[in-house]
């Protein structure tokens, strides 16, 4: 399995270094893909270097973007990224969202009355919006916000491999 997590500008930085980490850890190979020169800035001034930029993203299983304010915003402004959720969600392949980059998924217009999350206060135009920590609709996978990042990832680790393997995971995170 193949995951790409996307990085704009003001990424939450948690939640994109749990799920690299978690989904590595599972065995699942996991590229940060830059829509912006490198080093990309978190929320919160932590600086990462993607492995490639989104231009050169050709080969995935499942796309996940992270949250953060204002990353999301910067992610729904780039044509590239609502090009590669549409193609992604098109393909039949799993889209993952947390926090507020649950509404960067709406934008690029795939929800279509789908269950999701997101963080408190975010809109996910098109969804039918629930209060729960991981929402699984499909393909696509949504989740609220920092505190929830392990659940997301151990989701997205289910999905992508198998249960046991999720599992596992959990187990050794004392999660």
């Amino acid at each position: 399995m193949n995951v790409v997590v996307l990085l704009a500008t003001g990424f939450e930085e948690l939640e994109a270094v749990t799920i690299v980490d978690v989904l590595r850890r599972a065995g699942i190979s996991v590229l940060l893909a830059g829509i912006a020169p490198p080093p990309i800035e978190g929320g919160h001034g932590i600086k990462v270097v993607p492995d490639l930029s989104i231009d050169d993203v050709t080969t995935y299983d499942a796309l996940v973007l992270p949250g953060g304010s204002p990353g999301y915003v910067n992610l729904e402004r780039d044509q590239r990224v609502l090009k590669l959720i549409r193609a992604a969600y098109d393909a039949g392949k799993y889209v993952g969202a947390i926090c507020a980059a649950p509404h960067v998924l709406g934008v690029a217009g795939i929800m279509g009355g789908a269950r999701a999350t997101c963080y408190p206060g975010i809109d996910i135009p098109g969804a039918q919006r629930v209060e729960e920590r991981v929402v699984r609709h499909g393909t696509i996978i949504t989740s609220q916000g920092p505190g929830t990042a392990i659940d997301f990832a151990i989701d997205l680790v289910e999905v992508l491999t198998n249960k046991e393997n999720a599992q596992e995971v959990r187990k050794a995170l004392l999660a």
